[in-house]
């Protein structure tokens, strides 16, 4: 390669864009096009091997750059993802003649030899077996795109070596079961506007199951008449499964006790029918909500600061459980540590003055802590205590504030 013949390929190049192309019959243009884009991988194929060459020589690390596709993105002005691209695939044809073979000739192009380098780099080390495996996906890189190429990459095992393509794919389904179990996850996050946005992730199993519990409810009204699009019903049949389950004997405490939504609300106000009220996951519904779930519910008396309820248990039991626990919850809406946002349902039930130390088990003597921060009161460096208006605060060790001054919690306490 020398700068001769790159003058005169830049030459050609230029003199075939200027060309005109409107004079071509139709045939002629499909066939300028083929030409063209043989033309294209062929000098893919040339880039490519500049490329390992210059990887090779360690070129990029020698000009300061982190990695060779870093310095293709400064250097050609690419996305990173484009550069990434490019070294993947000089690096397969470099290590791949007949695939680099068939890219000079134009009888795969870039995107499908880096799909068969691919398939091939995942089968077993057999090279006899691995040659044949890439002259069939050569072969059939001249049917098929690129997705439907990687389909076939995917089961070009049970063409080479169907013997060994069963246990392949056990192998790879025990794997995948695994990941998916591993990185199982869901997730609701208030977006401040009234929406929680629901994320996750469920293996196979795990999602047939909520599926299976979801499309009863799933079914559009049987008189035609159905205003809600297909995901409407589908969160409005996660919202009734989870309805029914609260309603059975069969889940596990919440914080000492059965599963549970609390609905703050001044009586007075929900009397009137006037005021909004606060769940106790800090969200905020209207009157006509409140009134709802009023009309299906106990209305528990819970005057903030008042004697609604008895809630000195005595010393007969330790467990900050019931009446004292639902008060627990309105009064400190989450975990009292100061700047911490865990909500009740994360919070344990802490003493005051240790119930060992005689301490009563009374809402003036309790606060509600995340398991992280109960840790941090137990270890002796930050004090709690209830302030003249009956709320927690804390105070600092010296090494955080050398003046000691009493914190609070505002996140709870924001509106």
């Amino acid at each position: 390669m020398d700068e001769d013949t790159l003058a005169q390929l830049a030459a050609l190049a230029a003199k075939c864009a200027d060309a005109s192309v409107w004079p071509l019959s139709d045939d002629a243009l499909v066939d300028c096009l083929d030409t063209i884009h043989q033309i294209t991988q062929t000098l893919t194929a040339a880039q490519s091997h500049l490329i390992r060459e210059i990887d090779g020589r360690g070129l990029p690390v020698a000009r300061h750059a982190s990695s060779t596709p870093v310095w293709l993105r400064e250097h050609l002005r690419v996305s990173v993802h484009a550069a990434k691209r490019m070294v993947e695939l000089a690096r397969a044809v470099d290590e791949r003649p007949a695939l680099d073979a068939a890219l000079v000739a134009g009888v795969v192009n870039a995107e499908q030899a880096a799909v068969v380098a691919a398939a091939i780099r995942d089968l077993p080390v057999d090279p006899g077996l691995v040659d044949r495996a890439e002259a069939v996906l050569i072969g059939q890189a001249q049917q098929f795109e690129p997705a439907i190429l990687r389909k076939a990459g995917e089961r070009v095992l049970a063409h080479v070596a169907p013997e060994l393509a069963d246990a392949r794919d056990a192998a790879a389904l025990r794997r995948q079961e695994a990941r998916a179990w591993q990185t199982r996850a869901f997730q609701l996050t208030r977006l401040g506007d009234g929406r929680v946005r629901v994320t996750g992730w469920l293996d196979e199993v795990g999602a047939a199951t909520v599926n299976a519990a979801l499309d009863p409810l799933c079914a559009p009204h049987r008189d035609g008449d159905e205003p809600r699009t297909p995901a409407q019903r589908r969160a409005d049949a996660l919202v009734a499964v989870c309805d029914l389950a609260t309603r059975t004997e069969q889940l596990p405490d919440s914080g000492g006790q059965r599963p549970h939504v609390v609905v703050t609300v001044p009586f007075a106000a929900l009397r009137e029918q006037v005021e909004a009220g606060t769940l106790d996951t800090g969200g905020r519904i209207s009157p006509a909500q409140v009134r709802q779930l009023a009309c299906d519910a106990q209305i528990i008396p819970a005057v903030l600061g008042g004697d609604g309820q008895v809630l000195d248990l005595g010393r007969t039991r330790r467990l900050i459980t019931g009446p004292l626990r639902r008060a627990l919850e309105l009064r400190d809406r989450g975990c009292a540590f100061p700047g911490c946002d865990r909500p009740p349902r994360w919070c344990h039930g802490h003493h005051i003055r240790a119930w060992t130390e005689s301490g009563p088990t009374s809402l003036d003597n309790s606060v509600l802590l995340c398991g992280y921060h109960h840790r941090i009161i137990h270890s002796g460096q930050w004090t709690v205590r209830l302030a003249a208006d009956g709320l927690p605060e804390f105070i600092p060790p010296s090494h955080v504030d050398p003046h000691r001054e009493p914190r609070r919690n505002r996140y709870h306490h924001r509106t």
